[in-house]
């Protein structure tokens, strides 16, 4: 069942001779449960593109459906909240907040939806990402591994329908790196979440079920490796 959908989705950035075409008539669907690696080189547009299924970055031109909803038709205050409940966004650089504790950082989108934390969701979570004990410490006092581990939790703490990662092992050693991508599978397959995750990693994208191609901001390439 189809869960995203992206059409002839076109981000523009400057015009004239600063003109740049970050991403250029993109259009493909998503299933529920699927877990789609994007590839491609340096400014082939993939964080573009990940930031416009997400919400974050509006295109220039195109449309993005989730689950049927148009997501550019929502209001600014909409959209904020279709990105903390609708969509588990994990970065490179973790975006933790220093001052905050692990379950503080961890369970930071729900309250800023002013609604109750689901205890057994928040333990379990910390169960499968091996934070038990550590949920009072700061991210100073967190390896790097460790932080990543409490980003995922934060985009998974409201269930997403889908998981977008933006090169999520790309400060990590490879050991760390396989352990997040694990996690990652494990999310996918135990919560039926529609996982994309962007990621220089051949190894990485071997181990999803369909690679996306991109260059220069167009789709040059979209196989089914798995079913």
């Amino acid at each position: 069942m189809e869960i995203l959908r992206a059409e002839n989705l076109c981000k523009v950035y400057g015009d004239g001779p600063n003109r740049v075409v970050a991403l250029d008539n993109v259009s493909f669907s998503v299933n529920q449960g699927e877990f789609v690696a994007i590839i491609g080189a340096s400014g082939s547009g993939k964080s573009t593109l990940l930031h416009a299924l997400g919400g974050v970055d509006k295109p220039t031109g195109g449309k993005v459906y989730l689950d049927g909803k148009d997501v550019y038709r929502q209001n600014d205050e909409q959209l904020a909240i279709f990105r903390r409940r609708e969509v588990g966004l994990i970065y490179q650089f973790y975006n933790l907040i220093p001052v905050m504790t692990v379950v503080e950082n961890i369970t930071m989108p729900v309250l800023l939806d002013r609604r109750s934390v689901n205890r057994r969701r928040l333990d379990r979570l910390l169960e499968i990402l091996e934070l038990k004990g550590r949920e009072n410490h700061l991210p100073g006092q967190l390896s790097g591994g460790q932080q990543q581990r409490v980003s995922i939790g934060r985009a998974l703490i409201n269930a997403p329908a889908v998981v977008l990662a933006d090169e999520p092992t790309g400060n990590l050693d490879s050991k760390t790196s396989q352990q997040i991508i694990q996690l990652l599978k494990y999310s996918n397959k135990e919560y039926n979440q529609t996982l994309i995750i962007i990621t220089h990693d051949e190894n990485i994208a071997l181990q999803a079920d369909r690679i996306i191609v991109l260059q220069d901001g167009a789709i040059v390439r979209d196989e089914v490796i798995r079913k």
